[in-house]
């Protein structure tokens, strides 16, 4: 795979999201094709999160290559993602980043744009014309698993270790996890996983829907690329369309689902007949 690179007409793009400054925040980013791979790449700090990680998913969404169908995100090392950068409660916080103390002093519209800031970096891994998964290996706790929440499929090694740390250490979860996790597991189980801030490991994941699949350590790298080549045997435009279809269908009742899938239907063979 080679580095993402900014096509011209994106001007603020390479600045951005260069490689050498991903480097620097612990992140890695590579396009081939229609496959894009993020990888948290801290393994010392078991890929521990930081305001500087939520810009830079954000930028990488915000500039994402047109041809991309397909994001897959990983971390190195033996975890996924810890959560949050541990030096984010100290009051000297990270270098150049600030902290949740100096964050707290904030008035309360600045504080809600940085939320609504780090939150982009996890939205936009729902967008239709994408599908997004997560290959998540050891811990993925707090602001990790809220970073799987946010794909559209995950694919689990037997090691995993999902949990929902938040209200243990007097937060809640604000990085877009709430509602994925109660469409996925239910309210009553989403109330038991987040306010016991329990761990769910491998067999209850895939029991519970948070994981598609489950596999040995060695083997997860080659089921996330099975996966990816089902996912790429499928039309594009009619993937997106399926996609925003199922998206949309929680909020909709059957009448309505069945218009909208009638108006999809309609552009799919405009697109594919002409007329």
């Amino acid at each position: 795979m080679a580095e993402a690179k900014a096509p011209q007409q994106r001007g603020g793009y390479a600045k951005e999201v260069s490689g050498e400054r991903l480097a620097e925040i612990g992140i890695r980013f590579e396009v081939d094709g229609e496959i894009a791979t993020i990888a948290l790449d801290r393994p010392s700090k078991r890929n521990a999160q930081t305001f500087a990680t939520w810009a830079a998913l954000a930028d990488i969404g915000g500039n994402l290559p047109e041809q991309v169908r397909i994001v897959v995100v990983s971390g190195e090392g033996p975890s996924f993602s810890a959560g949050i950068d541990l030096r984010m409660f100290t009051p000297e916080g990270v270098p150049g980043q600030g902290s949740f103390s100096s964050a707290a002093q904030l008035d309360a519209t600045t504080f809600e744009q940085r939320i609504r800031q780090a939150q982009q970096g996890f939205l936009w891994l729902r967008r239709p014309e994408i599908v997004s998964i997560a290959a998540v290996q050891g811990h993925a706790i707090g602001a990790g698993f809220q970073l799987a929440l946010a794909c559209d499929l995950r694919i689990v090694a037997d090691d995993v270790k999902f949990c929902m740390k938040e209200p243990a250490l007097g937060l809640v979860p604000d990085l877009t996890g709430t509602k994925p996790l109660v469409e996925l597991v239910g309210l009553a189980k989403a109330i038991d996983i987040c306010l016991t801030a329990r761990v769910v490991e491998a067999p209850e994941a895939l029991r519970i829907g948070l994981a598609e699949r489950v596999v040995a350590r060695d083997d997860l790298a080659g089921a996330v690329q099975d996966k990816i080549a089902e996912l790429l045997s499928t039309n594009r435009d009619a993937a997106a369309a399926t996609k925003r279809l199922l998206q949309g269908a929680h909020a909709r009742t059957l009448e309505e689902q069945a218009v909208a899938e009638g108006l999809e239907q309609s552009q799919r063979l405009k697109a594919l007949f002409g007329g």
